[in-house]
């Protein structure tokens, strides 16, 4: 059975939630102990805990996330109606590899019955191992990664937390249909990587485009299956690391505020967060991260995909060749713009039909200007 990979949570930690207040979040979730395994058909989110960081050369401590989880499971709760739960942990295999199939295979499970994973490494070409665990929903994958470099290696190069999308991009089975990075810094990469990054018709955001307005980040999320957070793209004084200092990046509410936008998302499926180093000083904005993602998922709206687009309004705007079509929800206000397409049954042109967008991206459109992300997603259809 794939959940035999899980760990049960040990007696320091249980020792913990124990001590705790019955209003504190770790009184309120339900837990993988030497007795018991949760019921998956009950709970809506898992807590999934990876100790492996071999790939990953930064990475002077290993892997530990006790502070971590006494961190969240000391923080009350909001006014949550989700049943949570932690698994333990998935240990580190005989070799990597063997990790990334226990990752896989566990990760599946959750998603095929509903249960969101909220993955806690280790180093971040675990991310690998999540989105391989798309293959048996025989779905497309969208994925966001939150992280200051793209992470591309060369073809012949063994995965590892710096590497990992190149395996991603030329692994059969394909099942990528879109990655945007959020937060890249432009010395951390090559002007190969970014003209590689448009010529894939992918997208990518400066740190500093997100930072001077953070909503431009929720589109992106809303469609978003799969997303990555490497703790790097936070800076130090943020995020307490000290070993690899990074002066700059996001700052902690800035990293929360997309946190909680990747929960919102009705379409986000699987949430991880990699590359620290296990010191105290990193496990405060670690917990925080998560419970922001827990945060946002309450107020899931089950929107499109969900809902039936008779309760959007519609727009149409006129351009010169081109006629747009916007939809904005009478619920939430929240737009989305239709992508063209002829229909030859590919899976990936019928969940790309609505793409999510900002209101701006209207006004830029009434003002004759066609939208970036519209015209990639168009041309990634047509392929």
């Amino acid at each position: 059975m794939e959940f035999d990979f899980l760990e049960p949570l040990n007696d320091g930690i249980l020792k913990f939630i124990s001590s705790l207040s019955s209003q504190e979040l770790g009184s309120k979730i339900v837990l993988h102990t030497q007795d018991q395994f949760p019921d998956i058909s009950k709970i809506n989110i898992a807590i999934v805990g990876v100790l492996e960081d071999r790939r990953n050369i930064n990475m002077v401590n290993e892997v530990n996330l006790t502070t971590v989880r006494k961190k969240l499971y000391g923080m009350f709760p909001g006014n949550w109606d989700a049943s949570i739960a932690d698994l333990g942990d998935i240990l580190a295999g005989d070799s990597v590899e063997d990790t990334y199939f226990a990752v896989k295979k566990v990760t599946s499970a959750l998603i095929k019955n509903k249960v969101i994973p909220i993955v806690l490494g280790g180093s971040q070409d675990l991310t690998y191992a999540l989105y391989r665990a798309y293959d048996d929903l025989e779905q497309m994958v969208n994925m966001v990664a939150v992280d200051n470099r793209f992470d591309f290696g060369k073809e012949d190069e063994t995965v590892s937390a710096n590497s990992y999308l190149t395996k991603i991009i030329i692994d059969e089975p394909n099942n990528l249909f879109n990655y945007c990075n959020i937060g890249y810094q432009t010395y951390y990469n090559s002007q190969e990587e970014i003209d590689l990054i448009e010529k894939l018709f992918f997208d990518a955001y400066r740190l500093g485009e997100i930072s001077n307005k953070i909503a431009l980040a929720e589109p992106v999320f809303r469609d978003a299956d799969l997303v990555s957070i490497d703790l790097n793209s936070v800076k130090s004084s943020a995020s307490g690391n000290s070993i690899t200092f990074e002066p700059n990046g996001f700052n902690g509410k800035e990293i929360c505020s997309l946190a909680r936008y990747a929960g919102i998302s009705d379409k986000v499926s699987s949430f991880g967060v990699f590359n620290h180093n296990s010191t105290a000083a990193e496990a405060p904005i670690i917990a925080q991260i998560v419970w922001y993602f827990i945060e946002g998922y309450h107020y899931r709206s089950k929107e499109y995909p969900f809902g039936s687009r008779t309760n959007y309004l519609k727009y149409i705007v006129p351009l010169e060749e081109e006629e747009l079509v916007f939809y904005k929800s009478d619920k939430t206000e929240r737009w989305w713009i239709e992508i063209p397409f002829e229909t030859n049954g590919s899976n990936k042109l019928k969940r790309n039909t609505l793409l999510p967008c900002s209101y701006e991206e209207y006004l830029s459109a009434c003002n004759q200007e066609l939208p970036e992300r519209w015209w990639k997603a168009q041309r990634k259809n047509a392929l």
